[in-house]
């Protein structure tokens, strides 16, 4: 009776002590992204399942919530409604681990091992131009460290073939690494090299040459509603006028 009573003690430590480990930590942010990155949350999900000795338990990791934002406009800054923003994570460049480096304590033995995936929901920007990519990611050795590059608007050409008219991106993609210390908190959102344009200003009289490059397009004006006049038309009442103070022929 005392063995099975010390045996049904040790089991309850046990379990009490891997709940305390399955508990969520307190999320810290030290944020370096200009608020391109938000929304952060902690959550635990299921990965696998554990095998003890007597009993079974299921396998939990910890995940990073959050949106990666940005906003698209043309090129006078009209925020445009519809554009289709995607991410495609570099796993081969990406601290993604398996089940077992998501988790936070190990087990006697394993029967889910394989690789999480990064999780990423494309984002559409809205009415303000604003598009949010809600991601998931695991924390492993209590970091998140993913790179990839952000495509923007995929697809427009065959939009463009389908429906004759579509937004064709200023910039097609751009790399980027997203970075989170659950230690210290410090957040971390970096894109690759940026693509600028500029236009040349400026009359080029003098010693001032003309600059390569080409202007911004100009706005479509809309087509007026009144007919042109003609230009004889024109020539005559200009001829009209010119003489209509003098009094010739009365």
């Amino acid at each position: 009776m005392r063995k099975a009573y010390i045996g049904l003690s040790c089991i309850a430590l046990l379990s009490a002590s891997l709940a305390g480990c399955g508990g969520i930590k307190r999320l810290k942010v030290v944020d370096f992204t200009d608020s391109r990155v938000g929304d952060l949350s902690l959550t635990k999900k299921v990965t696998g399942k554990k095998e003890f000795l007597f009993f079974s338990t299921t396998k939990m990791g910890m995940f990073l919530d959050g949106n990666i934002q940005g906003v698209i406009t043309d090129y006078q800054g009209n925020p445009i409604e519809g554009v289709t923003v995607k991410v495609q994570p570099d796993s081969s460049k990406s601290k993604t681990g398996s089940a077992e480096g998501a988790d936070e304590f190990a087990g006697a033995e394993e029967n889910a091992n394989a690789a999480i995936n990064l999780s990423f929901s494309p984002g559409i920007t809205d009415t303000m131009g604003l598009f949010k990519i809600h991601f998931s990611l695991p924390v492993v050795d209590n970091e998140v460290d993913v790179r990839g590059k952000l495509v923007y608007n995929p697809g427009w050409d065959q939009q463009k073939l389908n429906l004759g008219k579509a937004y064709e991106p200023q910039q097609k993609e751009t790399p980027f690494r997203l970075y989170y210390s659950l230690e210290t908190g410090f957040l971390a959102f970096a894109e690759g090299v940026r693509k600028i344009i500029v236009q040349p200003v400026g009359e080029g009289r003098g010693r001032m040459q003309n600059l390569p490059g080409s202007r911004a397009p100009e706005a479509v004006k809309p087509a007026s509603a009144e007919p042109a006049a003609p230009a004889s038309a024109g020539v005559g009442q200009a001829e009209e006028d010119l003489f209509k103070g003098f009094d010739f022929g009365q």
